[in-house]
């Protein structure tokens, strides 16, 4: 493999494009790629501003590749996209956990899928535009994953099921700029998408995510009883698809406090009300483990723990519970622990590893 050699994952967005710049001012032999991951969409859709998925996007990363005199090339990956994510998607909400998509993409298809294919063309590296930092430990001999400079923008939640190979061959040179700074390269180097506003929404889903699956698996959306924590049923809801732990709004329950969801009960069909103090979890149990700074978690260690992306991180133990599970016990109880959620362990800014938190131990 050329050391010299990259391939960019392009997505038509700005941090892809700077990504593609700056390897290509240090003297990268740079190629783009964008995934071409579209489902039989209607041609509107596909064309739709800002989404990692649509063709616009395709023509707004072939143009920047233009503009830096780059080759570029759009990979079809459709059906694996639609196998590893979308199914996943589906079937998380079905069984009453909350997926999170990105993760799974990229796990499944920027380092897994798009990697192999930058290995096949003698590519030693994969770039991305995550802000993220990859450094080599000489004291471990492991590769490390740390937080951006920008804390605001910091992607390292998302990318904690790197494995010690991925790393190795993976660059992510935004890590070490804020995102003032990358806007303000694309703006001096005359890339059209300077001012391209950030992608926000899933990026197969057209409306929302409820209509989504009311179209792919309406025998899945079963009405069922809104119950209280005692089993006295309250009202009716939707699908146990449609509700997420910590959710307040659109209950349709009429009561004399709020109400928010505290639980789901997939055997009973049964989504489960309470007051905000049930929300308060202090334990659970994580699985789907991925290490990153240590080899394995042999023994209780204090980390500071991410139980979501817009969540500040903090103190927790974790301890080994058996077969790729650990056990989170927070100093303090935190508010809506979500099955189906990726939860995230630091020291410092370094991640240690992560996984998906599976069930709450002391909700009662």
């Amino acid at each position: 493999m050329n050391k010299n050699k990259v391939v960019v994952a392009m997505s038509g967005g700005v941090d892809s494009s700077v990504c593609a710049y700056l390897l290509k001012k240090q003297g990268y032999e740079v190629i783009g790629m964008t995934m071409q991951i579209w489902q039989n969409a209607p041609e509107e859709t596909r064309l739709k501003e800002g989404g990692c998925c649509s063709i616009g996007a395709v023509y707004d990363a072939r143009r920047v590749a233009d503009k830096i005199g780059i080759p570029y090339y759009v990979i079809n990956l459709k059906d694996f996209f639609n196998e590893k994510v979308i199914k996943n998607f589906i079937n998380e909400y079905v069984e009453g956990r909350t997926p999170n998509p990105c993760i799974v993409c990229n796990r499944h298809l920027k380092f897994d899928a798009l990697l192999k294919k930058a290995l096949e063309i003698d590519a030693f590296y994969l770039a991305t535009g995550h802000y993220s930092k990859i450094e080599y430990d000489t004291s471990t001999g492991r590769y490390i994953l740390k937080k951006s400079v920008d804390p605001t923008k910091d992607q390292s939640y998302a990318l904690y099921n790197l494995t010690q190979f991925q790393l190795e061959h993976t660059l992510l040179p935004l890590g070490y700029y804020t995102k003032q700074e990358i806007r303000k390269i694309a703006e001096e180097a005359g890339l059209s998408v300077a001012q391209k506003p950030d992608s926000q929404e899933i990026c197969f889903v057209d409306t929302n995510y409820k209509d989504f699956l009311k179209q792919k698996v309406p025998e899945k959306i079963i009405p069922g009883p809104f119950m209280d924590k005692n089993g006295n049923i309250l009202g009716e809801h939707n699908g146990i698809p449609f509700y997420t732990i910590g959710q307040r709004r659109g209950l349709g329950i009429s009561a004399g406090k709020p109400l928010y969801v505290v639980d789901i009960d997939v055997e009973r069909n049964a989504v489960i009300l309470g007051g905000e103090k049930d929300l308060f979890v202090k334990e659970f149990v994580a699985h789907n483990m991925n290490w990153i700074a240590i080899d394995e978690l042999k023994a209780l260690k204090q980390v500071n723990a991410k139980i979501r992306y817009n969540f500040n991180e903090r103190p927790a133990k974790i301890i080994p519970a058996g077969q790729d599970q650990v056990k989170v016990i927070f100093d303090q109880p935190q508010k809506a622990v979500t099955p189906g959620q990726a939860v995230v362990f630091y020291e410092n800014d370094t991640v240690v590893g992560g996984g998906i938190i599976k069930k709450r131990t002391d909700f009662n």
